[in-house]
């Protein structure tokens, strides 16, 4: 799978995180991981982090920090809250934040490729609108000359 960015895998639970990060490696991507907001944060700052699957809770935090967190990065970082509970209302308090999605934990592998397929969709239909505008703007001063 060709992502342009980096996967981020935020879970206070080691297992969690080795299961998913094992699905991560048999669709070719070799994810970041941590256990807290703080080293998440770190990473966001200084990683081209584009998609983070996040627990719903972390050792230090939530995965509200990170949905903040998030959108201070190198690059726009899509949040895929995780969550073993299926609480409707914590899917809609989690998407009200801003999350890109809410999965089921333990993550089905599934899940996890259709997540980096939307991602990848999402941030290719967003740089075509960003560049509408140039191209607008450059047809309408060559049809002005």
């Amino acid at each position: 799978m060709n992502i342009p960015w980096d996967i981020l895998v935020a879970s206070s639970d080691l297992e969690g995180r080795r299961a998913l990060s094992n699905i991560l490696g048999k669709l070719g991507v070799d994810p970041l991981t941590s256990s807290t907001v703080r080293e998440c944060k770190e990473l966001i700052a200084s990683e081209r982090v584009g998609l983070i699957f996040c627990d719903r809770l972390l050792a230090d935090g939530n995965c509200h920090d990170l949905l903040n967190a998030s959108r201070g990065g190198r690059t726009k970082a899509r949040v895929v809250v995780m969550s073993s509970t299926a609480d409707w209302d914590e899917f809609l308090e989690a998407m009200r934040l801003g999350a890109f999605d809410v999965i089921a934990s333990p993550c089905r592998a599934t899940d996890v490729e259709w997540m980096i397929i939307q991602a990848l969709r999402y941030e290719r239909t967003e740089a075509r609108l960003a560049m509408k505008p140039q191209a607008t703007a450059a047809s309408s001063s060559q049809n002005a000359a």
